[in-house]
């Protein structure tokens, strides 16, 4: 008799973050994935529940591959620099990794938050807006509003970055988001350098 394989719950959300990549989110369902696994149902059923589960599970997994490195990327940095490593992040996940991106940033996700959680409460990084305040000696409102403010003109470029018809080349975009970022930092009083 041969031997029988354990199907972990890392192979099944792989095997859906490999779906969702190439052909988007809709197509991952739990047949598809336990057919992406070989293996039945079952297993897919028995990890998850049911699919509302492991939707929310799948992007926190999502999350992680395309985040999961961004600690090590502002590290060493001053607080804009470090805030210009998560937009540079963000528009290299769309050009990259469309599918992914627009699980993570642009299907409505609310289902998936904690409940109480606003959205653009979690627009920035607290720490990186401690950092800031703590560096320039404004407001941490001030910094909170222009960090906002920045975030959205990021997404929207992002936006366009998934589309190969209005992709710019990445550093194109790079310099566009830094050109903004100072902008609206300027508009505070805070002169964040050159890139």
């Amino acid at each position: 008799m041969g031997r029988k394989t354990t199907i972990t719950k890392e192979m099944i959300l792989q095997a859906a973050y490999e779906i969702l990549e190439s052909e988007g989110y809709d197509k991952v369902n739990i047949k598809t994935v336990a057919a992406k696994v070989n293996c039945s149902t079952q297993p897919v059923s028995w990890h998850f529940g049911n699919m509302e589960s492991f939707r929310r599970e799948l992007f926190g997994y999502c999350g992680a591959k395309m985040w999961g490195n961004i600690e090590a990327m502002k590290e060493g940095k001053d607080a804009a620099h470090a805030f210009f490593e998560t937009g540079k992040n963000y528009i290299s996940i769309a050009c990259d990794h469309p599918n992914v991106f627009r699980f993570l940033h642009i299907d409505d996700p609310s289902d998936l938050l904690e409940p109480g959680v606003n959205l653009m409460d979690m627009l920035g990084d607290p720490g990186i807006v401690k950092q800031m305040a703590e560096e320039t000696g404004k407001p941490v409102s001030e910094i909170t509003d222009a960090i906002r403010d920045t975030i959205i003109y990021t997404h929207g470029l992002a936006v366009f970055m998934m589309w190969e018809s209005t992709r710019l080349h990445k550093e194109q975009a790079f310099d566009m988001i830094f050109t903004q970022g100072k902008k609206r930092f300027a508009d505070i009083g805070i002169d964040i350098g050159e890139r």
